[in-house]
């Protein structure tokens, strides 16, 4: 079968491979879309701490089942069965740990990851292993669901993460930093569910920002490339500031913007994890303590929130089918890494 091998930053290949095996304890699925984000870009340039080469990449799964384990269902529950169609999660909590057992799983402190530790999406199979499947990794997709719609519902666990930390009410002014497929999720669900206010969508990019405006319809762009969005935010806001801001980009100034554009009370999500080589930001600390300010980091998603993200989907809640706006054989699962980084599209999917 082909898939996408990463063996080094810059040397990940499309090759034939041994169709993979599947053990007592492991469910096979034949991949059918595993979608595309800005963390694939980054592993494609720089390689990441936790992904052991070679390895076969990709996080966001949807597939249909082809096997299941003579010990799958006595074992974990779920009577799965061939044809089942099923949506993986990416981030694997143990399940055991202090913070599992606090039901803090996305910030297990044993967590390994689909597309690191084991084989990704980007394939025609893929083995879905029992540490998935021992914390109830693999959803059910439901009947008026795509296969494409289920693969983005693994970012989407993450913003729906991401914003039950904020407490987000009705009403809330809400400014979103990355008009990226993750912003555009940000966008309704802050709507969607949480019914909040005026949503403000930021960007430097004026063709991606258009794009994802004429899909999610904020309240109104700001691009960051030609004004002070701070100044923007205050005016927009009668001088008051944002209830709720989230950065989903990797760029320092934004979280230093989200600080001085909050108000009182305000609450922040650092959504995007900034580089490696420069992960500090100059904090006025002033306006946390004055302001009474709330910073969260958001890390990944639990596995309940991919069910929830696929209820949301479902129900037409959260919609994101028009946010699919790219679809790729997987012959051509390179060229989806220059597409997303330079945001020609919303969301990207690969289709084995």
């Amino acid at each position: 079968m082909k898939a996408l091998r990463f063996y080094a930053p810059e040397d990940v290949r499309l090759e034939d491979v041994p169709e993979p095996t599947c053990g007592p304890d492991e469910i096979k699925l034949k991949v059918r879309n595993c979608s595309t984000c800005g963390t694939d870009v980054k592993i494609f340039h720089n390689g990441h701490q936790n992904l052991t080469p070679p390895r076969t990449i990709g996080h966001e799964i949807a597939g249909e089942v082809v096997e299941v384990g003579a010990d799958v269902n006595a074992t974990f529950g779920g009577d799965w069965k061939v044809g089942d169609r099923a949506q993986v999660i990416a981030a694997v909590p143990c399940g055991e740990c202090h913070e599992c057992r606090k039901g803090w799983m996305a910030v297990c402190q044993n967590q390994t990851s689909v597309g690191y530790q084991y084989d990704g999406g980007f394939a025609e199979y893929m083995i879905v292993p029992k540490q998935v499947l021992k914390v109830d990794g693999l959803n059910r997709i439901p009947d008026n669901v795509g296969f494409d719609e289920a693969s983005a519902a693994e970012p989407f666990a993450c913003a729906i993460n991401a914003q039950e930390l904020l407490g987000i009410e009705p009403g809330d002014t809400v400014v979103i930093f990355g008009a990226g497929p993750i912003g555009c999720m940000h966008t309704r669900i802050a709507r969607g569910v949480h019914q909040a206010g005026p949503v403000y969508l930021v960007d430097v990019n004026a063709e991606r920002l258009a794009m994802s405006a004429d899909a999610v319809k904020p309240d109104e762009t700001i691009n960051a490339a030609e004004v002070d969005v701070v100044e923007r935010v205050m005016e927009l806001t009668g001088g008051r500031g944002a209830d709720v801001v989230i950065t989903a980009t990797a760029a320092n100034v934004t979280q230093e913007q989200a600080i001085s554009m909050a108000a009182r009370n305000g609450r922040i999500s650092f959504f995007g994890g900034l580089p490696k080589t420069d992960p500090f930001i100059k904090c006025d600390s002033n306006l946390v303590h004055y302001r009474q300010l709330h910073i969260h980091g958001a890390n990944g998603s639990a596995p309940e929130h991919n069910k929830r993200a696929l209820e949301y989907i479902s129900t037409g809640q959260v919609p994101v089918k028009d946010l699919i706006t790219r679809h790729i054989a997987l012959d051509d699962v390179l060229s989806a890494f220059d597409i997303v980084k330079n945001g020609e599209a919303i969301k990207v999917t690969v289709e084995p």
